[in-house]
């Protein structure tokens, strides 16, 4: 099994690209806005403008949650906690940790 560290490293690694990304979309449809007359509540663009600016704020602040999960499973690591279920304090399964390395409960409590 790959140590948690590396895992929560790499996951870092790719929500911190993915919030760079979706930063720089949610600016990309700001600015094409801002030269745009569009209406949102009149225009059928500014509708499309408007959903597509809430749909990437509402990724981009999942993105920002996922990260903050995965500093904290790194602080859980780093005190000894990482893997045992808050809840229970049973062990978290290795495949749950595999597949949500932020996990803070078992299956049983999830």
């Amino acid at each position: 099994m790959t140590a948690p560290e590396e895992i929560l490293c790499r996951a870092r690694t790719e929500t911190r690209a993915q919030i760079a990304a979706l930063t720089a979309d949610y600016a990309a449809v700001v600015e094409a806005s801002k030269g745009s007359n569009a209406d949102d509540e009149h225009d059928p663009e500014g509708q499309t403008i408007g959903f597509e600016r809430a749909q990437l704020g509402s990724v981009l602040d999942q993105a920002r949650a996922r990260l903050a999960e995965l500093d904290a499973a790194v602080a859980r690591v780093a005190d000894g906690s990482y893997g045992r279920c808050e809840v229970c304090g049973a062990p978290i399964g290795d495949a749950r940790l595999q597949a949500r390395p932020a996990a803070r409960t078992c299956i049983d409590h999830a």
